[in-house]
């Protein structure tokens, strides 16, 4: 038996979104990515959306339009894919990881204040494999150190009066805490439609943020528009009238829109995505039916007061080291069973380690990595298929 990981779940609706797209001679920045950005609003709950082409770009451009760089600082977690963190040094801030908690896949909360110090004027927390953080202490963290704050002259930064909390929801559409959908709990939401994602577009991404006093949520969005269209104040549709060729450059910005093609496919896959939704959450529940009573740990998707969204399965057999780890990867796969790993900390790789920082002072992350294995978890996986993948488990532990 051939188990992927995590093919994407493609049908007739996506296909047919798509050619209605190419059919209408309009296939960048348009009409489908504007009507894609008020259904995601509509399903997150909060007044705008603004799509770009990744959720990188979503951080990066946040980042930007808050004026951060060079002499500040960023907290974020050790324990997360480059993206969390190559933003903030692209703008020229410095990064600060935080360690997980102990057994945790999520931000160490209690490590936080320590941290924040008068430049810090963000933090980045993750929501690993569709589990939302505890945002409330993330918030409580940061208010315990809001009297170090200081805002600057950029005109959104100045409107709080504590370090901005940006969510990494790479992972995490769809996922809720404390009855709310993620988008509606962070000051700015980042999300990502790459492939492997819950729900996709092939690669893009879109930015929510919440309603605050002082920031026009218009004014905003247009800042994201021309950010992403090289400073542009117009992009193509608004120059498409008679005699709307002019525009300005008001920024020498960068190049990270959405285009239809994309957001066409977007707007199918979240018509079937409270569906997706719950095809994952159930294989999560079979899994760990088999998978609990062997010891294993894993990320739990189910709680009294959040529910992820199934994104990933990410499953640590205690004891083992990093070695047997990777044997055990190798036994799963020459099975035919394709399994990942999420995340490697990110100062293990050289490019962090060029920056100074060492794994030796993020134990926690290290312990969390080391004998991790992200298990198949995608919508087209059959129930003989899962019962396969605990089956071959259960036999290696």
């Amino acid at each position: 038996m051939k188990i992927p990981f995590s093919p994407p779940d493609i049908s007739e609706k996506e296909i047919t979104q798509v050619v209605e797209v190419l059919k209408s001679g309009w296939i960048t920045t348009g009409p489908k990515t504007k009507l894609f950005e008020k259904r995601l609003a509509e399903y997150c709950g909060t007044n705008r959306v603004a799509c770009l082409n990744s959720a990188t770009a979503c951080l990066e451009m946040t980042l930007r339009l808050l004026g951060i760089g060079p002499g500040d600082e960023i907290i974020t977690s050790a324990y997360t894919y480059t993206a969390s963190a190559s933003v903030i040094d692209h703008v020229g801030a410095k990064i600060v990881f935080a360690d997980v908690a102990k057994d945790s896949f999520h931000i160490d909360y209690d490590a936080i204040p320590d941290l924040i110090t008068e430049r810090t004027k963000a933090i980045i927390p993750v929501d690993i494999g569709g589990v939302m953080c505890d945002y409330e202490k993330v918030f409580a963290a940061i208010q315990a150190k809001k009297h170090l704050f200081s805002a600057g002259n950029n005109k959104y930064l100045k409107c709080f009066d504590r370090p901005v909390v940006i969510a990494d929801a790479a992972h995490s559409f769809g996922a809720s805490y404390n009855g709310k959908k993620s988008g509606t709990v962070a000051d700015f939401t980042c999300f990502s439609f790459h492939a492997v994602k819950n729900l996709t577009t092939a690669e893009g991404g879109a930015v929510t943020w919440l309603d605050r006093n002082g920031i026009d949520n218009d004014e905003l969005y247009n800042d994201y528009m021309y950010i992403s269209l090289h400073g542009q104040s117009k992009d193509a549709l608004a120059k498409n009238g008679p005699n709307s060729w002019e525009y300005d450059i008001l920024t020498t910005g960068y190049k990270c829109n959405m285009t239809d093609i994309l957001a066409g496919f977007g707007l199918a896959q979240l018509e079937r995505f409270d569906s997706l939704k719950q095809k994952r959450l159930s294989v999560v529940e079979q899994y760990d039916n088999t998978l609990l009573p062997l010891g294993i740990k894993r990320l739990n998707h189910f709680g009294d007061d959040f529910e992820g969204n199934g994104h990933l399965y990410l499953m640590r057999i205690e004891g083992i080291n990093e070695n047997e780890r990777n044997e055990l990867l190798v036994k799963l796969a020459d099975a035919g069973i394709s399994c990942n790993v999420h995340f490697k900390p990110l100062p293990m790789h050289t490019a962090y380690k060029n920056l100074g920082f060492d794994i030796k002072n993020y134990p926690n992350a290290y312990n969390q990595y080391k004998n991790e294995i992200s298990l198949p978890l995608h919508t087209l996986l059959t129930d003989e298929q899962v019962e396969y993948v605990c089956e071959n488990v259960k036999k290696l532990i």
